[in-house]
């Protein structure tokens, strides 16, 4: 179901509680949100939807994709850039990493390790910011 985006600060600052087979349904409304908004977003945290729970979703071009408990446990080829994001207006300036290799929980609750770069790496590590209550 595609749910409205919270623009409310004060909940998007609170990190996110861990998810559980259980948010199975959180991550559907997720990606069904994400590809309502899709002509002007590329990923989204569970947050942004008003669920305090750890789960992303992700345009992966040629398709979405949910993560359950997303962690980065390596990152490397800094660089500055600026982004955007559904819940705030404008963008602003920010640190990514060129390369980053995930932990996550897939929708089978399996447990994954994937190498991204590039477009997809700097996505992942804006929804895995919002986890942790960091609002660009």
């Amino acid at each position: 179901m595609v749910k409205p985006v919270c623009k409310d600060v004060l909940f998007l600052s609170k990190k996110a509680e861990p998810a559980t087979q259980a948010d199975m349904q959180i991550a559907l409304d997720l990606l069904d949100t994400l590809k309502a908004n899709e002509a002007g977003c590329v990923g989204m945290a569970a947050n942004m939807i008003g669920v305090n729970k750890s789960i992303i979703a992700v345009s992966m071009g040629f398709m979405n994709v949910a993560m359950f408990n997303p962690v980065i446990v390596k990152k490397s080829g800094p660089y500055e850039t600026e982004e955007g994001c559904l819940s705030l207006a404008g963008v602003r300036g920010t640190k990514r990493y060129q390369e980053i290799e995930l932990e996550y929980y897939d929708m089978s609750w399996k447990k994954q390790r994937q190498k991204y770069s590039g477009w997809i790496a700097q996505i992942i590590q804006h929804e895995c910011d919002h986890l942790k209550g960091i609002i660009i």
